[in-house]
């Protein structure tokens, strides 16, 4: 096993589960069917029916049960068999249901132990319920391991090069790297002062009404919280004015959001945007920043995916520890010690 199970996941956005239809995704390595019951609640069974073994996530949605496309089995978001058209169902096996919460805009998925999901433990994001934060974003399958995205998010020493058009520029390489761990949460951020804004943050500095052309102050602060998820505090100020904590009007400030669920041990769901903290109100910046943002991370794609293949050839080779990978060594050490955790029988 390479990841944690007893934790909470993104397994989809909303708009996937339609209310006829039911999503299928593999989320540690396990196929799951996701659908709507009809109050409209997400319910997660397993993606196995009984009868013949057909994936349930072909079938469709009837009055709020899972039928499968295949001989017809209903089966029940409690994982039980509710009907087969001419078969009596009462001693058919169950298959496996799932804890599953509709929150913050992501439905969220615990593939462990039903009884250990605590719902009070999903994740808060800042922006969640606030007008004064826009929100944008989608989702890549990425051919990795889901470590080597944690990896590329927590070192951005590669913007300088796998993006040179968009966020890159020479002074991340040249800036310290810091990284510290607080309370369970990797924190590795870069500083750079009185420098000139890559075009990305230009294109941001004209929508909030300051200079492009002026010298800013830049910040990125990347933080791994377990199992997989990564928010990177970035921005620009008009240099001299306090960087992180200059006023509102003298910077522009976001947080990239990066939920990440393991599918294969070398795949991923990459549920990807930005929370911004400038002009809200504004659809088409949003709009704007999101295809920016993709395109961004369809640079990372190409590199992550030669990288697991490289991987997967040459097996034993060893791969050095710099300074600017610390952030995401510590973030594996975290995923080692909870997977080591429940491979531990409980006393």
């Amino acid at each position: 096993m390479t990841f944690p199970l007893n934790t909470w996941y993104v397994a989809a956005t909303p708009d996937e589960i339609p209310p006829d239809q039911p999503l299928g995704r593999r989320i540690c390595d396990q196929p799951i069917a996701l659908y709507r019951d009809a109050e409209g609640r997400i319910a997660a069974v397993e993606d196995f029916c009984p009868h013949r073994g057909a994936p349930l996530s072909l079938g469709f949605v009837r009055d709020g049960q899972l039928v499968c496309g295949y001989h017809g089995l209903t089966m029940g978001g409690d994982g039980r068999t509710v009907s087969m058209p001419g078969q009596r169902v009462r001693g058919f096996p169950c298959i496996r249901a799932y804890a599953v919460e509709e929150r913050h805009g992501f439905i969220w998925i615990w593939p462990g132990e039903r009884d250990q999901a605590d719902p009070a433990t999903i994740p808060t994001p800042i922006w969640s319920g606030r007008d004064d934060w826009a929100y944008g974003g989608g989702l890549y399958h990425m051919p990795c391991d889901y470590r080597l995205l944690i990896d590329n998010l927590m070192d951005l020493t590669h913007e300088t090069y796998v993006h040179a058009s968009s966020i890159g520029q020479k002074e991340i390489d040249e800036a310290p790297v810091a990284t510290r761990v607080e309370q369970g949460v990797v924190i590795t951020e870069r500083r750079m002062a009185g420098i000139h804004a890559p075009p990305f943050w230009q294109m941001a500095m004209r929508a909030h009404g300051l200079d492009p052309a002026a010298e800013v102050d830049r910040w990125q602060i990347c933080r791994f919280q377990a199992p997989s998820n990564v928010h990177i505090d970035v921005g620009v100020a008009l240099a001299g004015r306090g960087g992180f904590d200059a006023l509102q009007a003298d910077k522009v400030y976001s947080v990239v959001v990066d939920w990440i669920t393991p599918e294969t041990a070398t795949s991923c769901w990459y549920f990807w945007g930005m929370a911004r903290h400038f002009q809200p109100q504004d659809s088409a910046l949003t709009d704007a920043i999101r295809t920016g943002q993709g395109k961004i991370f369809m640079e990372d794609m190409e590199m992550l995916r030669r990288q697991q293949q490289n991987l997967l050839a040459w097996p034993d080779r060893a791969l050095l520890r710099l300074n600017i990978d610390t952030g995401g060594v510590q973030s594996r050490r975290i995923i080692d010690a909870l997977i080591a955790a429940e491979r531990t029988p409980a006393t």
